[in-house]
């Protein structure tokens, strides 16, 4: 379990976060969806602690940093480690020893290939494998779709189910509508760094009817493509 309770963040005087407040349980897929700007990255930066913030973060695993594997948008990676290198020091980070890693290597990456060289898509596979081998309780994955292979795709939506089984707790932001309403229990809208909406899933399909009517309009039709 996460505890968010009335977190805020500024960042000089623009306040990109008010007064966000969630309860992350076991066993449970949460969804974060908003605009770009909307603060969903920096609220994910805030829980795994990479940003300081008013309010206060609980867990029943501590220190929570700990026990959280955290997959960015754009994963960094030193510019002269391989994949299994890097593999191994996140590892190493909890005390964890990897078997087999050749055998776990799911995503079929090159594992003795420095991760600099890697793709956009091989670098989040390699960035989700090494949070997944650190045995966390806590995920959070921002973006996990992007820039990856449909195949891909669809072993990442099998990997979070997977990680629901097993009573993991996972925060999940996605622009593709799909992948969320194939995974979440819940999804909550933000808004200029506010939640404005929590939306259960029976629901998901009224929400994702609002959003193309809210964010398309009559865009599509002022385009007037002959």
């Amino acid at each position: 379990m996460i505890q968010v309770q009335d977190i805020s963040k500024k960042i000089g005087s623009n306040e990109v976060l008010t007064s966000i407040s969630l309860q992350l349980a076991a066993g449970k897929v949460y969804g974060i969806v908003g605009e770009n700007g909307a603060g969903k990255t920096t609220l994910f930066r805030c829980i795994a602690g990479l940003e300081d913030y008013e309010g206060t973060i609980k867990s029943d695993k501590s220190p929570l940093k700990d026990h959280l594997g955290l997959l960015l948008t754009d994963p960094f990676f030193f510019p002269k480690i391989t994949g299994r290198e890097y593999l191994l020091l996140l590892a190493n980070a909890r005390k964890v020893a990897i078997e087999n890693i050749d055998a776990r290597n799911i995503f079929d990456l090159p594992l003795d290939q420095y991760a600099s060289t890697y793709s956009t898509g091989m670098k989040k596979k390699l960035a989700l494998l090494a949070i997944l081998l650190q045995k966390n309780e806590y995920f959070i994955l921002d973006e996990p779709f992007n820039g990856v292979d449909i195949q891909s795709n669809l072993l990442i939506t099998e990997i979070i189910l997977d990680l629901k089984a097993k009573q993991k707790t996972v925060l999940i932001s996605s622009h593709i509508f799909s992948t969320l309403r194939d995974t979440c229990d819940e999804i909550h809208v933000m808004q200029s760094g506010r939640i404005v909406k929590t939306v259960l899933q029976a629901n998901f399909d009224q929400l994702e009817a609002e959003m193309k009517a809210f964010y398309v309009g009559e865009k599509l039709k002022s385009l007037a493509i002959d």
